[in-house]
């Protein structure tokens, strides 16, 4: 059996650009044919580590951390709206959306990962955001995305008050954190190579065609 190739993403469930990324990772790997020769694992990032229980309107949060205009934000949101509009998903900005709290969110995509099912709860989680205006820092709402992907939503959550499974996630942070990664989407191929951002499809094809070439003259 040929090694697959193995694609790291480290990202954050409230980034948007970690989707468009991932959406445009995904329609890279499908034209060139390629989705039984790759191996995908999400790994924990939290642009927002303090966030507190109730969140933070979107517009403050983002004035306060990056001083943006109103004129430019809502710049940036159409950009994303158009972005995602190609790729086939919904940005569904709102005046009220508030920035939350996802480390929860982590540690459930953690425990999806043992029953491959990490970039369904991924996606599921990310459309509850963005598309569905959904606060992905409840437990109801994290509930609801684990039924839709088919996972126990019970064991599941039962992991958020597990010492164990929270150092796990910790930990994972703070590894790809010692190796320097502080922007998302951070996306590590067989944990050699890495691009950052969200990189046009044929910029994911290159790079893919390229590794995959690699492999097989090894």
């Amino acid at each position: 059996m040929k090694e697959k190739l193995k694609i790291d993403i480290v990202s954050d469930v409230v980034c948007p650009w970690c989707t468009i990324g991932y959406k445009r990772l995904e329609k890279a790997i499908s034209e060139l044919g390629m989705q039984d020769q790759i191996d995908i694992e999400w790994q924990p990032f939290e642009l927002n580590p303090n966030m507190p229980a109730e969140g933070q309107n979107v517009i403050e949060h983002i004035t306060e951390k990056y001083g943006s205009t109103l004129e430019q934000q809502k710049a940036s949101q159409q950009h994303m709206i158009e972005a995602g509009d190609d790729l086939g998903f919904k940005f569904d900005y709102f005046d009220e959306m508030r920035m939350v709290n996802t480390f929860d969110a982590h540690i459930l995509l953690d425990y999806a990962k043992d029953f491959n099912k990490q970039t369904e709860l991924k996606m599921q989680l990310t459309k509850a955001f963005f598309s569905d205006r959904k606060d992905v820092s409840k437990k109801e709402v994290l509930k609801e995305a684990l039924l839709e992907v088919g996972l126990n939503a019970d064991e599941a959550l039962a992991k958020l008050d597990n010492d164990e499974a929270r150092l796990e996630v910790r930990n994972k942070q703070n590894y790809w954190k010692n190796l320097g990664v502080n922007s998302v989407p951070t996306i590590v191929f067989n944990r050699k190579s890495a691009v950052t951002g969200a990189q046009p499809v044929d910029t994911f094809k290159q790079v893919l065609s390229e590794l995959i070439a690699e492999q097989k003259s090894m």
